[in-house]
């Protein structure tokens, strides 16, 4: 199988081709090999050595020889080293499969490496100091966002169709915008966190993948979604399978959109563009389109923002070997120090302005079916332009740096709705725009149903990277 051939490829695609015998799995797998290891040398997104062999998988699963990575964030499969980007860990390995990687497996993914993230995945720009700045294959001199980076990266260049990533502030939605991608969100609780958590940092973070298509992101979302044994709270179950949902017509919606950021941060006039013109596109679609947006108090995002990180250091503060702060970035060490004193009323603090949040978004989709904004306030970022070991950041400041780049994300991990985000604009030197859709808590089915309307009206396939395989 030819390079520019696999590239070519979704993930579905290739499962077609695999299944009607026109290829073989060993072969789409060598194929992904020499991709990575080509677009590796272009984008800088994996964080190990390939994989030799490929992880353990089920042969006979809905994505069976599908080429596949995992993020570093932390421990995700048994016998896998992980760093969470730092210097400081290193050698530590994951004891067990977590409930999404028996998935994975179950699925029949080929897990073939593991990505680059920003130090503690807590930065919009992936770029640590252990392993580089991660190059964005539309321009080199780009950053691919943060924190599932490397995963963007590597998908965006055709290495492979999909990739696992983490949202935490809008992780898997930002790499998704500044790479072209697919960004998929679920609703709190539709993807299993277990079994070592019983919510994702308190609530507000969830994982699942990045992907070129609609239909891919649907097949994947049916092959992990569900209650993970003894989770605290799950999703409400969903109406059918999410694949088969994708061509039917969703009948008019209330759409709301809004350029506007809560926290007043500056929005480039390309990417409000965009966004507005989605806007007009689902309105000439025959849905009622409004400009409006949820009414809350930014200083409550950001005090949830704060609380999520804190949950993050709380994991390497509890571990029976702390890591050393003298090989961490400035940020993580200021992150480390607020940990250390943040108290039970502070918690609690945040578990108020979380619920006031949700329940402020939430009232807003009792009165609209979707809401359009921008996924980032501006375009893919210069490397270096996000600091992350600048001493003189407090954790507040920081916060504040990554919300004025991508100040739309957050507010929905705080409130649980489910979030897309798709390339469905292009600034005028090339550089993809993303756009964000959410629906109502549980509603994927929606999403996904009005992003596949989406990508027939306004397609982006036919835009392709500067670096690509399929190019080649």
């Amino acid at each position: 199988m030819e390079l520019h051939e696999y590239a070519r490829y979704d993930a579905i695609g290739l499962r077609k081709l695999i299944g009607a015998g026109e290829v073989t799995a060993e072969e789409v797998e060598t194929a992904a090999r020499e991709a990575l290891s080509v677009a590796n040398d272009q984008v800088n997104g994996l964080a190990l050595p390939l994989f030799t062999p490929a992880l353990e998988r089920d042969g006979a699963g809905p994505l069976a020889g599908v080429p596949f990575l995992i993020k570093d964030h932390g421990p995700v499969a048994r016998g896998i080293p992980f760093s969470m980007g730092s210097r400081a860990l290193r050698g530590v390995v994951a004891r067990h499969d977590s409930d999404l990687m028996t998935r994975f497996r179950a699925a029949g993914l080929v897990t073939l490496g593991l990505t680059t993230v920003p130090e503690m995945a807590i930065s919009f720009a992936t770029e640590s100091v252990r392993y580089g700045p991660t190059r964005n294959p539309w321009n080199l001199e780009r950053g691919v966002g943060g924190s599932s980076g490397g995963a963007a990266a590597l998908v965006a260049a055709g290495a492979v169709p999909v990739a696992h990533g983490g949202d935490g502030a809008g992780s898997i939605r930002i790499p998704a915008a500044c790479c072209g991608l697919v960004g998929l969100k679920p609703s709190r609780g539709r993807v299993p966190c277990g079994p070592d958590m019983g919510e994702a940092m308190l609530g507000m973070v969830y994982e699942f993948g990045l992907t070129r298509t609609v239909r891919d992101a649907a097949h994947l979302l049916d092959a992990v979604q569900g209650p993970g044994v003894g989770d605290k709270y799950t999703a409400p179950p969903p109406r059918g399978r999410y694949a088969d949902v994708l061509g039917a017509e969703p009948g008019p919606l209330r759409v709301a959109v809004t350029t506007a950021a809560w926290s007043g941060a500056r929005v480039d006039p390309q990417v409000a563009t965009a966004t507005l013109l989605v806007g007009r596109t689902l309105e000439e679609m025959g849905h009622a389109v409004t400009d409006a947006r949820p009414a809350l108090d930014w200083d409550d995002v950001l005090h949830c923002a704060t609380a999520t990180s804190v949950a993050i250091a709380s994991t390497l503060l509890l571990a029976p070997r702390s890591p050393d702060p003298a090989k961490m970035e400035a940020v993580s060490r200021r992150l480390l120090e607020v940990a250390k004193d943040y108290s039970a009323l502070d918690m609690m603090a945040a578990f108020g302005a979380q619920n006031r949040v949700t329940r402020s978004v939430g009232a807003f989709f009792t009165e609209h079916d979707l809401l359009v904004t921008p996924t980032l306030g501006g375009l893919p970022a210069r490397h270096g332009t996000l600091r992350y070991d600048d001493p003189d950041h407090t954790l507040t400041s920081w916060l504040r740096s990554i919300f004025d780049y991508g100040p739309f994300t957050m507010v929905f991990n705080v409130s649980g709705q489910p979030a897309i985000s798709l390339p469905l604009g292009q600034s005028d030197d090339g550089l993809p725009i993303g756009v964000q859709i959410i629906a109502p808590y549980g509603r994927e089915d929606l999403l996904l149903r009005i992003a596949h309307q989406l990508e027939q009206a306004m397609p982006w396939n036919r835009r392709i990277p500067r670096f690509s395989i399929g190019r080649r």
